[in-house]
């Protein structure tokens, strides 16, 4: 047996269930960014709320992500993730007792951070999985988008949480079109490797 096919039934394996988890990811994000452009302008509680729970929400999937993957002591990046995430949650509670500008400040850092992350644990993964220069460019613009929000923040105009949701938005797009760019090549390489 050759070693192309003793690499084919790990790497489909590997595809499918970073796949799943790229689906979920964008469809978490898709029902943030539906309740941010509706529920999220009718009281601030619920805007706090969403605001909250986007970071934990992120710090939980890296914990997911990372146990599908070898667990936190393989996965830095994903740990570390992890952390940022956490402290950003926090972090943004204690914002939105100051103002939404504070909060879209804490925002931009973690965006930024987590941008970085992403795309180090991308480039990680490139020789194992696919599609990871969709993640690569998804971390890259997130980096990119944290200076941005900080800027943002800054000026007199008080933000609302629906200015997050092009930031979100567009992630959701990544996760999903990574979903499905490793579930046809998971596809293909399962036809690959059938004698």
């Amino acid at each position: 047996m050759s070693d192309q096919l003793l690499v084919h039934p790990r790497s489909v394996g590997a595809d499918r269930t970073l796949a799943a988890y790229y689906a979920v990811r964008s469809a978490v994000s898709l029902a943030w960014v539906a309740a941010a452009l509706t529920i999220g302008s009718t009281s601030a509680f619920i805007a706090g709320a969403l605001l909250l729970l986007y970071p934990a929400w992120d710090a939980v999937a890296n914990v997911a992500d990372a146990r599908q993957h070898g667990g936190l002591r393989r996965n830095p990046t994903q740990a570390f993730n992890l952390v940022v995430s956490g402290v950003t949650t926090a972090a943004v509670g204690i914002a939105l007792t100051v103002s939404m500008n504070a909060v879209l400040g804490v925002f931009g850092a973690w965006a930024a951070m987590s941008g970085l992350l992403q795309l180090a644990t991308a480039v990680r993964r490139w020789r194992r999985v696919g599609a990871q220069w969709l993640m690569i460019l998804s971390g890259a613009q997130s980096a990119a988008a944290g200076p941005m929000f900080v800027l943002v923040a800054r000026a007199s105009e008080t933000p609302r949480v629906a200015d997050i949701v092009p930031y979100a938005a567009f992630g959701a797009f990544y996760f999903l079109a990574s979903a499905a760019w490793l579930k046809f090549s998971a596809a293909r390489r399962g036809r690959e490797s059938t004698p």
